[in-house]
């Protein structure tokens, strides 16, 4: 079952052409539910599909997981505060968590950008953090995992190579940052997020924790088997975000030059998470923004970010200088053969 849609009314109408590229794309990707949406300077193109008939409500106005694509609400949240006087970026984090707590001196130079860009030496999760959760790691491996064990983790790490020498992608270290950014500023990280990035930009069907039963996607193992709603336990900045298709569209809009911010520490934090940064890879070959992957495209640079949990997929991703936006979302589990992220990519990137 599909369906293709211009939104909102007030915008200009969409192009037939993008509406039959988004149909054609849908067709590659296996999930129950699959939405494609695109903004073109504001002109918006969203095509809902999949395998399972639709339900009461529309593809586009459930919440759904984010998963690591959660992380550039985190980077926003960071560059926001930065650009406030808060926090700086080279901050030392066991400093603003645990002030005079002994701890490795790695650690002790571990600064909130490096915990952002992946530099901080820590791993991708803590050590101690498989033992509970192999287990029930197809139905609940971060669920007890809790906050204070996070902390605890960080505060006794031994990082694997200096801060700032290497780049190793890090759940655990996004999440610390949120964890050091609710300690630094005294509010809770929901808190935080709400006030100082979903409630400016208007994202008001993005949260961190489930809305009412029947507002929310239901995500599917491998096997079409339905998965309950994610439990990130202690892990929520990396990735709790939920948001629907369509707030994920206003997201990106806001990065991809769309209307006029009167707040000037909105703005400045929108241009800074769109700079790239740091380089890495064999010849440096991959580049990165504070929070984006950061590709060339025939169209212009393009920034993205992709997300995975236990029974979803998301994708978001935006070329700032030709005002194009992708949001993409799927409800079945990743898997070796899938097609998600490169049909999405694809849109990104191959679209004039």
């Amino acid at each position: 079952m599909t369906d293709t849609t211009a939104l909102p009314a007030s915008a200009p109408p969409a192009d037939p052409a993008t509406a039959r590229l988004l149909a054609e794309a849908a067709e590659r990707i296996d999930a129950p539910d699959v939405v494609l949406a695109v903004s073109r300077n504001g002109a918006r193109t969203v095509h809902t599909g999949g395998s399972a008939e639709p339900g009461p409500v529309p593809r586009e106005l459930l919440g759904h997981e984010l998963g690591s694509a959660s992380k550039p609400y985190a980077g926003l949240l960071l560059a926001r505060l930065v650009a406030q006087g808060r926090v700086r970026y080279e901050d030392r984090a066991a400093d603003l968590l645990a002030p005079g707590f002994p701890v490795h001196p790695a650690v002790r130079r571990i600064t909130l950008r490096h915990l952002l860009t992946h530099t901080s030496g820590l791993p991708g999760l803590p050590a101690d953090f498989y033992p509970q959760a192999v287990p029930r790691w197809s139905t609940d491996p971060y669920g007890g995992y809790p906050a204070d064990r996070v902390v605890r983790a960080f505060l006794r790490a031994r990082p694997r190579h200096r801060p700032g020498t290497r780049w190793h992608y890090s759940n655990f270290a996004v999440s610390v940052l949120g964890h050091t950014l609710a300690a630094a500023t005294g509010t809770p990280w929901e808190v935080l997020l709400h006030q100082l990035v979903l409630a400016p930009l208007r994202l008001d069907a993005t949260r961190v924790r489930p809305g009412p039963e029947g507002t929310e996607a239901v995500g599917h193992r491998r096997d079409g088997t339905p998965v309950p709603a994610l439990d990130t336990g202690g892990f929520t900045a990396a990735g709790a975000v939920r948001a629907t298709p369509l707030d994920m569209l206003t997201f990106l809009e806001a990065h991809a030059g769309g209307p006029e911010l009167t707040d000037p520490t909105l703005a400045a934090a929108l241009a800074e998470v769109r700079r790239p940064l740091l380089r890495r890879g064999l010849r440096h070959t991959h580049t990165h923004t504070l929070t984006w992957f950061h590709h060339p495209s025939p169209y212009g640079p393009v920034l993205f970010h992709a997300g995975a949990t236990l029974g979803q997929q998301a994708f978001l991703g935006f070329r700032p200088e030709t005002g194009l936006a992708v949001a993409a979302t799927a409800t079945r589990r990743v898997h070796r053969a899938d097609t998600f992220v490169a049909t999405a990519y694809d849109l990104l990137t191959e679209t004039p």
